[in-house]
C-alpha cells in the first residue's frame, strides 16, 4: 500500500479531487492512503502563524522552518520521500510518476505566499517537483495532480494495468493512438476499417503508427522541441 501525506494550509480543498473516482475507488480497496495535514496545527502560537517576512528584506511572505520541519516529522518515517512542490522543481512527467508509485510513502509539502525558507530545501526535502512552467497562488493543486498521477500506478487501482502501460507518456515522448466506440460511423465519420478487422497484428502495427505520427506532430508544433 501506498500512504500520501499532504501537508497543506487549506486541507478542505482536496476532499472532492482526491475524494472520488479512481483515487476513491484506490481508497476503499485499501490499496491506498491518502492524508491531509493542516500546517496551522503546527504553529507555535495560538494565532496559528506559519509565515514570516523575509530577511533583507522583499515582497510576501515565506513559509516559517519551525511548523514545516514539525509537519513532516509527525509523519516522516524511514521509508519516507519528502516532496516541496515548487516552482524551483524538476519538471514532472509519466517517468517520475512511475517511480514515485515504487514508493511506500510520500509525504507533499504545498508551497505557500511567496515559497519556503530555505532551510527546509536543505534540511528536510528529498526532492522538489514543478508541474510546469508558470505560477499558482499555491502548491495545493501541483500536490493534487501528483497524487492523482502517483495513485492510478498502484497495481489494482485503475482495475487493468494494460490500460495504464498504454497510455499518453507511458513510452517517453509517445501519445497514445486514437481510440473509437459504437457507432461505427457517426455524423459521416467513421471508425477506421483495420480497427473492425479482427487483425490483432494488422491493429497493433496501426496503432503504433497512429501513436508516432501523433507524437510527432505535437513536437512539430511545438518547434520540435520536447513537449513534457
Amino acid at each position: 500500500m501506498l500512504r500520501i501525506d499532504i501537508i497543506t494550509l487549506f486541507p478542505e480543498v482536496f476532499f472532492g479531487p482526491l475524494g472520488a473516482s479512481v483515487v476513491d475507488r484506490g481508497i476503499k480497496k485499501g490499496l491506498l492512503e491518502i492524508n491531509t495535514i493542516n500546517l496551522r496545527d503546527f504553529a507555535g502560537d495560538a494565532r496559528g502563524t506559519v509565515d514570516g517576512k523575509v530577511y533583507g528584506g522583499g515582497p510576501g511572505m515565506l513559509l516559517k522552518p519551525e511548523p514545516v520541519f514539525k509537519a513532516v516529522e509527525s509523519v516522516k518515517g524511514s521509508e519516507s520521500h519528502v516532496v516541496l512542490m515548487s516552482p524551483r522543481g524538476s519538471t514532472y512527467t509519466q517517468g517520475t510518476a512511475e517511480r514515485l508509485a515504487g514508493r511506500r510513502h510520500l509525504v507533499l509539502i504545498c508551497g505557500h505566499y511567496e515559497g519556503v525558507d530555505e532551510r527546509i530545501r536543505a534540511g528536510l526535502v528529498d526532492e522538489e517537483i514543478s508541474i510546469g512552467d508558470y505560477v499558482l497562488t499555491n502548491g495545493n493543486l501541483p500536490a493534487m495532480v501528483v497524487a492523482d498521477s502517483v495513485a492510478r500506478l498502484i497495481p489494482g487501482v485503475l482495475g487493468s494495468e494494460a490500460s495504464a502501460k498504454s497510455e499518453s507518456f507511458s513510452e517517453p515522448g509517445v501519445l497514445e493512438y486514437p481510440q473509437y466506440t459504437r457507432p461505427e460511423e457517426f455524423r459521416e465519420m467513421r471508425v477506421p476499417e483495420v480497427l473492425l478487422s479482427g487483425n490483432h497484428k494488422a491493429i497493433a502495427e496501426w496503432r503504433r503508427l497512429e501513436s508516432l505520427r501523433l507524437s510527432q506532430a505535437k513536437q512539430d508544433e511545438n518547434g520540435g522541441e520536447r513537449y513534457f
